[in-house]
């Protein structure tokens, strides 16, 4: 949104968390302060403190200012969503406290973007929030992480060049997660458990695991896929084994609704995919077999209450805990997109690749969710909406690469040729 009379162009809410304080860390870096007003939020006075003065050093930003809140605080969260133009919110697990600040920014008509991974509370605001955040033109931007950028925006890559060069966008997409190194917060891992937990609990979580159109348009939630893969398969895209991903249950759904909310621009037919290439032969689908078989394991597990309370007790990290500094820039990690269409009676593929040398949990991430909410700032967008509760994609689209290869990330997209293809 474009709003003159706010105080702040873009709260890091949540910044002294691990995820916080480096998207804080890359939009002091980035950016001076000509170009945005930031403020950092939370409830810990001494610890926004000490990290505004962090920021400080070094840089051109002498006064980062801060502002207190509680997530469980509706009165705090609307006076926050007050004072700013874009919310970048890191607080999670969201299912606990995202809501009351997804309706205060609603209420304030600001915009706000996130890095859940839970679909499960994704399906919540949809069916509570869309038609409010359409009426009152503010743009509630879920999955501006790892999850879902580079399969959402990848996507986008892919069929806008589909449609460019052949006139026509692709059928099926496959997104492959190649590659990549990094560590994982206790955050994030709360936030997995928490999916689990709501699908033990709640008969709409349980239906928005199961359904792979869930975050649809109510009255539209079926169509032509079959969800998420749970068995080795060969790829007959590349021609090599491949595993399930344990992002697919996420992704897939993040594109399925672009699709949706875009007004299927790639066809109600359109299938999407995301999985894990292990290679050719015995060894490639040896090692897809183990990928698959640890995935239905764990999610065996985490679905039986005792198992699931026990591995969160005793194996996760602590929210709070993540990588270190040095993982988090020593990390890297591509996601390559494969679209395959028709023109003219010829079949056509159209290839994206997506990464950067950051970790995808943590470095890349927040340049992500950064760069999510300068698009919004600055609204930098190829969109026709201008509200409601939107993805990466529908809600920005391809300027949010252009933003991301401007800060060092590959984001190419070209027609795919040679062997395996």
């Amino acid at each position: 949104m474009a709003d003159t009379d706010r105080q702040y162009d873009i709260v890091v809410w949540g910044a002294t968390g691990v995820a916080g304080r480096l998207v804080a860390e890359y939009l002091t870096e980035q950016y001076d302060p000509s170009a945005v007003t930031l403020a950092i939020g939370g409830r810990n006075e001494t610890r926004l403190k000490a990290l505004a003065a962090d920021l400080a050093e070094g840089t051109e930003w002498n006064d980062v200012p801060i502002i207190l809140g509680d997530a469980t605080d509706p009165a705090s969260l609307r006076e926050l969503a007050a004072s700013t133009a874009v919310v970048c919110t890191t607080v999670g697990p969201y299912t606990t406290y995202g809501t009351p600040l997804v309706e205060a920014c609603i209420d304030a008509g600001t915009d706000y973007c996130d890095l859940t991974g839970e679909v499960n509370w994704i399906r919540e605001t949809v069916d509570r929030f869309h038609d409010a955040a359409v009426e009152a033109e503010t743009r509630i931007v879920h999955s501006c992480g790892f999850d879902s950028v580079p399969a959402d925006i990848g996507t986008a890559l892919v069929q806008s060049f589909a449609r460019e060069t052949f006139g026509v966008p692709c059928d099926t997409v496959r997104i492959y997660v190649e590659d990549g190194s990094g560590g994982v917060s206790g955050g994030t891992l709360a936030s997995f458990g928490e999916l689990f937990e709501a699908a033990a609990e709640d008969p709409v979580a349980r239906e928005t695991l199961a359904n792979p159109y869930s975050l649809a348009p109510p009255g539209e939630r079926d169509g032509v896929d079959p969800g998420q893969r749970r068995w080795p398969k060969q790829d007959p895209l590349r021609d090599e084994w491949t595993a399930p991903s344990p992002m697919a249950p996420v992704n897939e759904r993040i594109v399925r609704r672009s699709n949706a909310l875009l007004g299927y621009p790639w066809g109600r037919e359109f299938r999407c995919s995301e999985v894990v290439p292990t290679g050719r032969g015995l060894r490639g689908a040896a090692t897809a077999g183990a990928v698959a078989g640890g995935l239905g394991l764990f999610s065996a597990a985490m679905s039986v209450g005792p198992l699931r309370s026990g591995i969160r007790t005793y194996v996760f990290p602590d929210p709070g805990e993540g990588p270190t500094s040095e993982e988090t820039d020593q990390g890297y990690f591509t996601i390559r997109v494969l679209g395959r269409g028709t023109a003219d009676g010829n079949r056509f593929t159209v290839e994206a690749e997506f990464g950067a040398d950051w970790g995808p949990g943590y470095g890349a991430t927040a340049r992500m969710l950064g760069e999510a909410g300068m698009c919004l700032h600055e609204d930098d967008t190829d969109s026709p909406l201008s509200g409601g509760v939107l993805t990466p994609a529908a809600a920005i689209g391809t300027p949010l690469a252009d933003r991301l290869r401007a800060v060092g990330f590959t984001a190419t997209v070209s027609e795919a040729t040679g062997p395996g293809v």
